[in-house]
């Protein structure tokens, strides 16, 4: 089973995104639990949290549909200490915000080392914070999301998600997330070489780690790591690529995200994506 859905608005309320993935056609979506931008919110109300849940039986989204993004300020491998701790705050509250809406996957950038030490400390770092987060919290999975590797970013190879990946102490509560113009920004050839890179990723990280994925064209060149998404068909990558994703039965039953540039044809983006899927497999 193939989950295609977007990243919708959770403006209002929590509450809200189910209601607007179901007006797009969507089977999946992610959605922010807080502002994304700022470091601090107040905790979901009995309310909003009762309305969600209530919500998604109500159209049909179980937990495993649900791929909730935290916040772009959070850096687990921050090197100054103290801004590292306020982001491992961060983290864990994102986490709680999951648990108590009843989901079990959040999607996080891994971090940044920001040219202050090396790759291989600032890893070190972000499996640590994570190893602390995963143990005040239960029952949701860390995903790591693959970056174009712009900057300072790290994930964006496989072997720096395996590297997080086996420093991380429980494996039933840690995966992935591939998005797809981050890969294609960061040198994998999706459109020229699909079975290549997707052997590389099962040879050096595995199929059953991944617990999502991100839906997006690319308006950059392969390898210029510069994460600029792009409406599905109209950039680099092309629809090629999203219709063998389609097909792929090593690809389903999890969320896949579109975050392309313009919310207006989501409801056709996703629509062309469930017609590439074979009978068999929809």
């Amino acid at each position: 089973m193939k989950f295609i859905g977007a990243h919708v608005s959770a403006a209002g309320g929590v509450e809200n995104a189910p209601i607007r993935a179901h007006e797009i056609g969507a089977t999946a979506f992610a959605f922010f639990t807080k502002n994304q931008r700022q470091w601090l919110a107040k905790p979901l109300t009995e309310h909003s949290i009762k309305a969600f849940k209530q919500n998604c039986e109500t159209y049909g989204y179980r937990p495993h549909q649900i791929l909730p993004h935290d916040s772009y300020l959070i850096n687990l491998g921050h090197p100054d200490t103290d801004k590292r701790q306020k982001s491992l705050n961060a983290f864990i509250d994102e986490l709680q915000r999951c648990e108590q809406l009843g989901l079990t996957l959040l999607n996080f950038h891994p971090g940044s080392h920001l040219r202050e030490i090396s790759e291989t400390r600032c890893l070190d770092l972000i499996a640590t914070s994570l190893n602390f987060a995963l143990e005040q919290t239960t029952n949701v999975t860390a995903v790591i999301e693959n970056t174009a590797g712009q900057g300072s970013n790290l994930g964006y190879c496989h072997e720096q998600l395996a590297y997080l990946i086996d420093r991380v102490e429980d494996k039933s509560r840690i995966g992935v997330c591939i998005d797809t113009c981050h890969a294609y920004a960061a040198g994998y050839d999706l459109k020229n070489d699909y079975s290549g890179v997707m052997a590389n990723f099962e040879a050096v990280v595995g199929f059953q780690y991944l617990k999502g994925m991100h839906l997006n064209d690319s308006k950059t060149i392969l390898g210029q790591r510069r994460d600029r998404h792009h409406s599905l068909g109209q950039g680099e990558i092309g629809w090629g690529v999203f219709k063998q994703l389609m097909e792929d039965p090593r690809i389903d039953n999890i969320p896949m995200i579109l975050e392309t540039i313009d919310s207006n044809i989501w409801a056709d983006e996703i629509q062309q994506l469930k017609n590439f899927i074979p009978p068999y497999t929809s």
